[in-house]
C-alpha cells in the first residue's frame, strides 16, 4: 500500500471557492490553495466514472494531491435483509473499484446500524462482509485501504474498540478515526489532551506504529447531544480543542490524511494546516 510520509490536510470533497467545480478542478483548487488533500465525496452516488478515473488521477498526480474517497452513506452491513446487505456491499466495493483507478490511498464508510442486536453479534456480520469485500477487491488486484469509520451515534457500529479489532482480523483494513464523531458519540468526551493521548495510544498497542504512520482522519467542528451527532459545525463555532488535538497528533508524529468535514471545508482545513504547522 502507498505510503504519505507525513500528516496532509484537505477538504471533504470540491472547495466551495472552486469555479465551474468537477473534480479534476477541485484537485486543482486545492493546490492552489497550499492544501494536500481530497476525499472524493461518493456519498449520494459514485459519481466518477470508469472512464474519468484515470483522468482524475493523473490530474491528481500532476498536483501533488493524495485522493481519499467517502462511500455512499446508504450502507448497513447489519441490515436485516440479506439484499440490503448485499447491496452495501457492492457500493463499497465498486466506491473502492474506482476509488483505485483514481489512484486514491483510502475509502471510508459508515459500516452498520446495531439495529437493537447484541454487539458481538453486529461485529460478526459486519466482519463477515468486509472479509467478502477484501476477498473481492483482492481478487481484482485492488489495493486500497479499507476504513470504517468512528461513528458519532451510540445506535451506529464503529467505536474504537471494534475498528481496532476489525483491523487486526481483516487485511488492508484500518480505522477511520473522526474526532468529532468521537467527540459526538461519547456526549461532549474526548475533548482532552489526555483522552486524546490515550486513544492514540490504544491505537498503537492494537495495531502497532504502522497505523499511527497511515491514520485517516476526519476533524470538524460538531453539535451533539444525548444521542449523539446532530450536525458538523465550523470549528471556531464549537467547542472542540481543535488546537490541542492537532498538538497531541503532532508529538505522536502522526502521517496520513486529515480531512476538514465543517460547512467551510477548505477554511478549516487551511486553519488546521496553518496551526498544526505553526505548533
Amino acid at each position: 500500500m502507498k505510503r504519505i510520509g507525513k500528516l496532509l490536510f484537505g477538504t471533504a470533497g470540491i472547495p466551495l471557492s472552486t469555479e465551474k467545480p468537477t473534480t479534476e478542478r477541485g484537485i486543482e483548487r486545492v493546490r492552489e490553495l497550499n492544501l494536500d488533500a481530497m476525499e472524493l465525496e461518493f456519498v449520494r452516488s459514485i459519481n466518477v466514472s470508469k472512464d474519468k478515473a484515470p483522468i482524475v488521477k493523473e490530474v491528481a498526480e500532476r498536483n501533488a494531491v493524495v485522493l481519499t474517497c467517502h462511500a455512499p452513506y446508504f450502507i448497513n452491513l447489519n441490515a436485516k435483509e440479506k439484499e440490503k446487505v448485499e447491496a452495501s456491499k457492492v457500493r463499497i466495493i465498486n466506491s473502492a473499484r474506482i476509488a483505485h483507478l483514481c489512484g486514491a490511498w483510502s475509502v471510508v464508510f459508515h459500516a452498520a446500524y446495531y439495529m437493537g442486536m447484541e454487539k458481538k453479534t453486529v461485529y460478526s456480520r459486519v466482519k463477515e462482509a468486509i472479509e467478502d469485500i477484501v476477498q473481492i477487491l483482492q481478487n481484482d488486484g485492488i489495493e486500497i485501504w479499507i476504513r470504517p469509520e468512528l461513528t458519532g451515534k451510540p445506535t451506529q457500529f464503529g467505536d474504537v474498540d471494534e475498528l481496532i479489532k476489525l483491523a487486526q482480523e481483516v487485511e488492508m483494513v484500518l480505522p477511520c478515526i473522526d474526532f468529532a464523531h468521537l467527540h459526538a458519540r461519547y456526549n461532549g468526551a474526548y475533548n482532552t489532551r489526555q483522552e486524546w493521548v490515550e486513544l492514540l495510544e490504544k491505537i498503537e498497542e492494537g495495531l502497532g506504529r504502522e497505523a499511527l504512520d497511515n491514520m485517516h482522519i476526519h476533524i470538524s467542528g460538531i453539535n451533539y447531544g444525548e444521542k449523539g451527532e446532530r450536525n458538523h459545525l465550523n470549528l471556531e463555532e464549537s467547542d472542540l480543542d481543535y488546537v490541542e488535538l492537532l498538538r497531541v497528533l503532532k508529538e505522536f508524529n502522526v502521517k496520513g490524511v486529515v480531512i476538514s468535514e465543517s460547512p467551510n471545508i477548505e477554511g478549516d482545513a487551511l486553519l488546521m494546516k496553518e496551526t498544526y504547522e505553526g505548533l
